[in-house]
């Protein structure tokens, strides 16, 4: 336990600062589902690295080790952790509970303020064109998803841009990118290195989306142009609760339009399985060694409280006590 259990917590800290290279490197939509399962796997192995570690604090209080029925001096020889690191982790692990509770909170909350705005909206089917001279364009998900352009911002552009416009918002909706998001957000509440990685996703969203709109298009350029006009038109503008088609790093979203596709890539992919695969593991093996050493302080709790039977008496010993 010793080493296996802060495997997570490295692990966690090399993908933060790959994410960033991989979301440049791969295609949007691999690098969106490669980002997601990253952040899903390492917020996992984060809380439970933390919940061992604070374990090993919270089980040495004799009023828990009287309940649990071990031994606190077995469990104090058998443990390498002091209780400095056990208490940080517990602090660490609680208030990365409260960070994220309020983060979900959030989240309902934009739901159901996109709900609101759907509502609200005059007509009832997919796209919705208000009658405005701001410039606005943006995706509201849920059942159904709804899109939502200003006249402002249609008269800024040409046809096909506007075709591509309406294709990018599409790809939001059809795609389900707001559960990316919100995954994302989720995870980076509870275990804040994960933070570079919630940006990259955001980023990649945009790209996947950009996309999407090129092989919709049949133009990569035009889909350039419209990703460039609809973000300066719109600079400024402040859209909750929306996928926008002005997010993300708008520059380098129209330099990746204006050059070839990205190719496929399968090394990242492998090299960061083989990363997550160690978390999975490494915690494992941790978990063990601690049930290992719970039933060992047991068993200490039990030889140092046991009598000798009486005669024709035989003492009946845990069965998870074990003779050499």
């Amino acid at each position: 336990m010793l080493i296996s259990v802060y495997v997570p917590f490295a692990v966690t800290a090399v993908l933060a600062v790959l994410a960033p290279r991989l979301a440049h490197v791969l295609p949007p939509r691999r690098a969106a589902w490669a980002l997601a399962c990253a952040a899903l796997v390492t917020a996992i192995g984060w809380a439970g690295a933390l919940s061992l570690l604070a374990f090993t604090g919270v089980a040495q209080i004799p009023e828990v080790a009287e309940r649990g029925r071990w031994s606190v001096s077995a469990l104090q020889a058998e443990d390498p952790v002091s209780l400095v690191v056990a208490a940080g982790s517990a602090l660490v692990l609680a208030a990365g509970v409260v960070s994220l509770g309020l983060a979900a909170g959030k989240q309902a909350r934009l739901l159901v303020q996109a709900r609101r705005e759907r509502a609200r909206l005059p007509q009832e089917s997919e796209l919705v064109v208000l009658d405005d001279d701001a410039p606005t364009a943006f995706a509201l998900p849920g059942s159904p998803g709804r899109i939502v352009v200003s006249r402002g911002m249609l008269r800024r552009l040409t046809d096909r841009e506007r075709e591509a416009l309406l294709a990018h918002e599409r790809a939001h909706l059809r795609c389900r990118h707001h559960l990316f998001q919100i995954l994302w957000r989720l995870t980076a509440a509870l275990n804040p290195l994960l933070r570079p990685l919630a940006v990259a996703g955001g980023f990649v969203l945009e790209r996947w989306a950009d996309e999407e709109a090129a092989q919709r298009v049949g133009d990569r350029k035009i889909v350039a142009h419209a990703v460039g006009r609809a973000a300066l038109a719109s600079a400024g503008a402040s859209i909750p609760a929306a996928l926008a088609a002005t997010g993300g790093a708008v520059p380098q979203r129209v330099r990746a339009l204006l050059a070839p596709p990205p190719p496929r890539r399968t090394l990242p992919l492998v090299a960061g399985g083989l990363l997550l695969a160690a978390c999975c593991a490494s915690l494992v093996n941790a978990a063990s060694d601690s049930d290992q050493m719970v039933d060992s302080a047991q068993c200490a709790a039990y030889a140092a409280t046991a009598t000798a039977p009486s005669v024709g008496e035989h003492r009946r010993e845990p069965d998870f006590c074990f003779e050499d």
